[in-house]
């Protein structure tokens, strides 16, 4: 039986959603982003089996790579409520993206993940890098408008994003919030020096980025651009962004007590 195109994978939830009890879908975030309009229709739990190149859902909710592992936590039966973020209207569960990660993905395709799997990741952010460029954006949010220029607005719904890069300190799947930020640097090597920030979500800190948390934003761009979200295209600027909470039920550990 041929597998279902992505575009798919929400029709069938909601098409035998009367005889299922679970929706347990194995692939990477891509694939998983996939079901989210049909998990929040039914109301259905998901459990994940991560079988992608990043898996940046599955290492956010403390699932374990091992697929037989990961099946396991699925039997347990613990499930905890997450949120979504929602850009113009799709929803998704890492981070959506306007500028460098999207070009990124664009870049790499299918066979170059397959080929190179993280590796590859780092070979076409450094080509994109090299020739980053600017460009002006507005965000609209809390009663207030800021405009800036920019290399990349990211608006965080989970923890991480791009095979294990962090969204912001504290950042949680469950929160209620977005976590938003916007990479100012003026030259490639400011944002290589970033790069260790970004790996353990101190970036907020730095002069270069601008950041904040809120439940909804508008980004608007002098031209429309492309809005990448867990690793898929799926919408252009103008973009409405805003926070789903508690969206989606997904079979999950406990999470770890917060450090004090």
């Amino acid at each position: 039986m041929d597998l279902p195109n992505r575009y798919e994978i929400a029709n069938l939830i909601r098409q035998h959603a009367a005889a299922c009890d679970l929706v347990i879908v194995g692939g990477g975030d891509g694939t998983v982003n996939a079901a989210a309009r049909g998990l929040i229709d039914t109301r259905l739990p998901l459990g994940i089996l991560p079988l992608g190149t990043a898996n940046d859902l599955a290492r956010t909710l403390h699932l374990p790579a091992d697929p037989a592992a990961a099946a396991a936590v699925i039997v347990a039966g613990h499930l905890r409520s997450i949120d979504l973020g929602e850009a113009n209207g799709v929803p998704y569960f890492n981070v959506a993206h306007v500028g460098l990660t999207t070009e990124l993905a664009h870049r790499l395709t299918r066979e170059s993940k397959k080929r190179w799997g993280r590796l590859g990741y780092a070979i076409a952010a450094w080509r994109i890098v090299r020739r980053a460029r600017p460009f002006t954006a507005t965000v609209h949010h809390d009663g207030r408008d800021e405009t800036f220029r920019t290399l990349q607005v990211s608006v965080g719904n989970g923890v991480f994003y791009g095979g294990g890069l962090r969204v912001a300190e504290g950042a949680l799947p469950d929160d209620g919030r977005l976590d938003v930020f916007s990479l100012e640097a003026g030259h490639w090597w400011e944002l290589i020096a970033l790069l260790p920030h970004l790996k353990r979500g101190t970036h907020g800190r730095k002069a270069t980025v601008r950041a904040f948390r809120t439940t909804e934003v508008m980004l608007t761009t002098r031209r429309p651009r492309d809005v990448d979200a867990d690793g898929e295209r799926i919408t252009r600027t103008p973009a409405q962004f805003r926070v789903l909470p508690a969206a989606v039920r997904v079979f999950a550990p406990p999470p770890p007590p917060v450090e004090t």
